[in-house]
């Protein structure tokens, strides 16, 4: 009978992922979904020959270094890989997959729900229908903003802002957006490409943050950037937290500049910020942009198919390093 390849989850998985785990690999789960220290990751490591962890889990270069020898391949239950020092995995030879395409579907979901509910004051309203002090209405009472019609900004057009933008055509927006390249014209159905950020701001009643976190894109909405959007637009983040100069963010929450924000992610996380929070207009979730069952089960499934590959002798489809 052939051994199975061991394999250490990092964090508690949906059942139907860990019953995969569990008939496939010989497989040291967290059913009581412990955040590991680094040193307890380091020891649970052991022999194991496949780690699947999650971004909660940071491997930064120090982390890497003291992996196993065991240890040959990483996959991520995150498209996004900004928690990794994937240098410092390529000098181990140490492959390191994510989990791209099955939650884009689910995360531009949420990026429209957060464009919604920060233009129409959905916090506020839903704060005050819980505390029953619902008591008066008139004309003016809890006017927001139309998004239907709007000039709609997006910043990364790659999987999820593309399908951004297709739900927000729906509200007839006007689409424009920047990316690293421009997309071949029948992918853009009509969108506007700017070359620049700086180009693009000015005609962002509404601007969703798209992209990943790299070096080149951490503060990338900063004071300056913000300056630069019409008065009383809306900000959209459900990308990376560090995207954002948050001091920067609040200030023009709080002076008018923004009418609002929707946030899905933050600096700090888990925990957000606690300024923010106390702002009334904003539209805060704790970042559940990919959280359906159909897709963390699609997230899970990926990354098991990245582990098959590697352990078939096969090209896992999804590596990053």
């Amino acid at each position: 009978m052939t051994s199975k390849h061991t394999v250490l989850v990092t964090r508690k998985l949906p059942k139907a992922v860990e019953d995969r785990l569990k008939r496939d690999y010989d497989v040291h789960l967290n059913p009581d979904d412990i955040m590991y220290t680094t040193d307890d990751l380091i020891k649970l490591s052991g022999e194991a020959e496949a780690i699947l962890t999650c971004n909660t889990e940071h491997f930064t270069g120090d982390v890497v270094l003291r992996l196993p020898d065991s240890v040959k391949i990483v996959a991520n239950y995150s498209v996004g890989v900004d928690h990794c020092d994937l240098e410092s995995f390529r000098k181990r030879g140490i492959i390191v997959t994510n989990t791209p395409d099955v939650l884009s579907d689910a995360t531009a979901e949420i990026a429209i729900l957060l464009m919604l509910g920060a233009a129409r004051r959905a916090s506020e309203g839903e704060r005050m229908m819980r505390k029953g002090s619902w008591n008066k209405w008139s004309p003016e009472f809890m006017v927001g903003s139309a998004v239907t019609g709007k000039r709609l900004g997006i910043i990364g057009m790659g999987r999820v802002g593309q399908i951004v933008a297709k739900r927000a055509r729906g509200f007839e927006m006007e689409i424009h957006y920047c990316n690293r390249r421009r997309l071949p014209e029948a992918n853009e159905n009509g969108a506007i490409y700017h070359h620049s950020i700086e180009s693009l701001l000015p005609v962002s009643d509404i601007l969703s943050l798209n992209c990943p976190a790299t070096p080149e894109t951490i503060n990338l909405l900063t004071a300056e950037r913000i300056a630069m959007l019409p008065d009383g637009a809306i900000v959209v983040n459900t990308a990376r937290g560090a995207l954002i100069d948050e001091k920067a963010l609040v200030d023009a929450l709080n002076s008018g500049k923004l009418a609002s924000a929707g946030l899905d992610v933050y600096r700090n996380e888990p925990g957000g910020s606690p300024t923010i929070s106390k702002l009334p207009n904003t539209f805060l979730l704790p970042h559940i942009g990919s959280a359906t069952i159909e897709t963390r089960n699609a997230m899970g499934f990926r990354a098991l198919d990245n582990l098959d590959a590697y352990f078939s002798n096969r090209a896992p489809r999804d590596r990053v390093a």
